[in-house]
């Protein structure tokens, strides 16, 4: 059997996650927006800092949410619903079927199995979106945010990363449309999404969508969670020490590419959602403060200089000033979020 589903328009972006949903709201609900709209109206930017036996390397930092797909739907009012599958085999029959019917799917997986893709490196909850696949060929058509072709991943490679043998998985989490309609104007959904990221930037602990969901899913027993301005700070606090473990290497070059150059946009993903920022302020004034899309970039820029200095420690990891600088940088970038961040809550409010 082989499929194909050829009306699908697949947008090449800065990011999996936000390309992704570009191409299916385009494709289910006709809402055509620029990438930069679709990554703020999710409530997207996070600090995300794990760190335990099950992480690999033992500690990263990510800079957007778990929720962020659904989080988009929500904030716009339509009817999209994420659910993980245990069952390999189950999964792979349900997404088959999902295409079989003209539906194109969102997929999640670690980006490490993906034949297809150059990154050799272990990122989960990497989003994809099945469009066919051909049993003759035993390959999967997959939607991804590199090229607007589709791109052909076996069979065995798609089922491996979907739900990973090892490190974390999001067990072949999928996503479906139930409806098309988009039921709240795009200004009330920059509003509510604002408000949403501020808030959970601002807070003292994991959001519970963000610990029950989305990043405990993920993880396994005994990984220490910290998130927002909090999690930024216990980064800045950590980062130095660790340049005395024995996986120096790999933890400053692993998260000086996931700061920079895993599909974030720069910056992690700061960039993304300053250009939010900045297509919200034309979209009504009120939204955003006038300083907040500057406040965002010099938030990138410390972001990049964190994993500027992590990058060097990576080639050099005895030369303790490239870890003061990684933790100087840090401690920047944490003051500049919490003034951002405040300032969008108290604008909300």
């Amino acid at each position: 059997m082989k499929t194909l589903i050829e009306d699908y328009e697949s947008f090449p972006g800065e990011h999996c996650g936000s390309a992704a949903m570009r191409g299916l709201l385009k494709y289910y609900c006709g809402l055509e927006l620029p990438e930069p709209a679709i990554f703020g109206l999710g409530a997207g930017a996070a600090t995300v800092y794990l760190s335990g036996p099950s992480v690999d390397p033992g500690a990263v930092v990510f800079g957007r949410t778990a929720s962020m797909e659904q989080d988009l739907a929500l904030n716009l009012q339509i009817d999209y619903r994420e659910r993980p599958e245990p069952d390999d085999d189950e999964a792979w029959r349900i997404a088959r079927e999902e295409v079989l019917a003209g539906r194109p799917t969102m997929l999640t997986g670690d980006i490490l199995y993906l034949d297809y893709r150059e990154y050799k490196v272990h990122f989960p909850a990497h989003r994809f979106v099945l469009l066919g696949f051909d049993d003759e060929t035993e390959k999967a058509y997959i939607a991804d945010r590199i090229r607007p072709e589709p791109e052909l991943c076996s069979y065995a490679a798609l089922i491996k990363s979907r739900n990973p043998p090892e490190g974390m998985s999001t067990h072949n989490l999928w996503g479906r449309f139930h409806d098309t309609a988009v039921g709240r104007d795009l200004a009330e959904a920059a509003r509510l999404a604002i408000s949403k990221c501020a808030k959970s930037m601002l807070a003292e602990a994991p959001a519970a969508e963000e610990t029950s969901e989305g990043i405990e899913a993920m993880a396994s027993e005994g990984t220490r969670v910290a998130t927002g301005i909090a999690g930024a700070r216990v980064l800045a606090e950590e980062i130095e020490s660790w340049s005395t473990r024995e996986d120096a290497v790999s933890l400053a070059s692993f998260n000086a590419s996931c700061l920079e150059k895993f599909g974030n946009g720069g910056g992690n993903f700061r960039r993304l959602y300053s250009g939010f920022l900045s297509w919200a302020r034309d979209l009504d004034p009120r939204l955003v403060p006038e300083s907040a899309p500057a406040l965002a970039l010099e938030a990138a820029d410390a972001w990049t200089a964190v994993s500027n200095a992590l990058f060097a420690a990576s080639k050099d990891v005895a030369n303790g000033k490239h870890w003061s600088d990684a933790a100087q940088h840090a401690s920047r970038m944490v003051d500049l979020e919490d003034r951002l961040f405040r300032s969008l809550a108290d604008n909300a409010a």
